[in-house]
């Protein structure tokens, strides 16, 4: 956007723009798409939303303000344009708000986004930039993937190369921010791949979503991925027949069965114990441990009805409780519902 600010009302505001990023949960394929794996990635209902508004000005600055699900700011930062460096700022309150780890993540993404688009925000305007999270940032969703897909269509710039230049990873979290239902991605010759899929089983209503309350770091999980050498993308070829498996049950205990073995492959491979074992071993159903083990969401199927698989879980302290297609995004479906909207208590 070019403005010229000669002779303009310097407080007539310019059109804002809107941009909107679904959340991300990875069903199959966890640490191995990094190296090829084909893995069924699930957009969610929940995601981010990023709003900016212009101004005229003859000191242009960059100010970004973000809000929870709840509401409440829990992020504010100004920058100045030229190496989009933080600027010293008083917060509401007249306090400082002082230089942390997540302003710096932010400053290193927008010159990453200039290194991309030379020409990003080189104009006489002050900018404003508001973001609302869906869901808790501790739930791990995609708090990151959902910021970086916003600023890549805001500045016109790929989100896949933004993200490989900051917070690294496969790029499915990338995928899922713009898909319109779940899809199947794959990285090759590094390059990402997707495709939209059908993928509501008929024994949806028997599959829930269970937050373990700790949230895991995945550039961590990566890394100890790749400690691991080169001998665990032995097990990429098997897991991708196993997703596919998986799209083609028509039964829970089919379903089951392949989750099952998908399990057992991951455990093995990187010298992990599963969740199951650890924390549920008298459940009756499966639990299944999504992108990163040991954190964040499993998915849990039952053949007992709702409340019984409810009070299970609730009676282990675990109170976020949410039915797949309650946070599964599809076509037709709300993709800007909140948390109270889908968690069954």
């Amino acid at each position: 956007m070019f403005c010229t600010i000669d002779n303009k009302d310097m407080s007539t505001p310019l059109p804002g723009e809107r941009f909107y990023g679904n959340g991300k949960l990875l069903l199959t394929g966890e640490y191995f798409v990094l190296d090829g794996a084909e893995g069924i990635a699930l957009p969610t209902s929940l995601g981010q939303s990023l709003k900016v508004k212009y101004q005229h000005s003859y000191n242009p600055k960059l100010k970004w303000v973000g809000f929870d699900y709840n509401g409440e700011k829990w992020f504010e930062a100004t920058f100045e344009f030229w190496h989009f460096d933080y600027i010293e700022a008083l917060d509401d309150s007249g306090i400082p708000i002082v230089k942390d780890e997540k302003i710096e993540i932010l400053e290193n993404i927008l010159k990453s986004v200039r290194q991309l688009n030379p020409h990003f925000l080189r104009d006489g305007i002050d900018v404003e930039v508001e973001t609302r999270l869906g869901f808790p940032l501790d739930w791990g969703l995609g708090s990151s993937s959902t910021l970086i897909f916003n600023i890549a269509q805001w500045a016109t710039v790929s989100p896949f190369e933004l993200l490989f230049k900051t917070f690294g990873g496969s790029g499915y979290d990338i995928a899922c921010a713009q898909a319109e239902g779940p899809i199947v991605y794959k990285k090759e010759k590094g390059r990402p791949s997707w495709k939209t899929i059908e993928f509501k089983p008929s024994f949806s209503d028997q599959l829930y979503f269970v937050y373990l309350g700790q949230k895991k770091n995945s550039r961590d999980a990566i890394n100890y991925y790749r400690s691991l050498g080169r001998g665990v993308k032995n097990h990429t070829h098997e897991l991708t027949k196993i997703s596919r498996n998986i799209l083609q049950a028509s039964t829970l205990s089919e379903f089951e069965q392949h989750l099952e073995e998908h399990e057992n492959i991951v455990a093995k491979t990187l010298h992990l114990t599963k969740v199951k074992d650890v924390l549920f071993s008298d459940y009756w159903g499966v639990v299944k441990s999504l992108g990163a083990w040991g954190g964040d969401f499993i998915l849990v199927t039952s053949n007992k009805s709702q409340e019984d698989t409810r009070n299970y879980f609730n009676n282990k302290g675990y109170e976020v409780f949410i039915p797949y297609a309650g946070l599964i995004y599809s076509t037709g479906n709300s993709s800007e519902g909140t948390p109270s909207d889908i968690i069954l208590q």
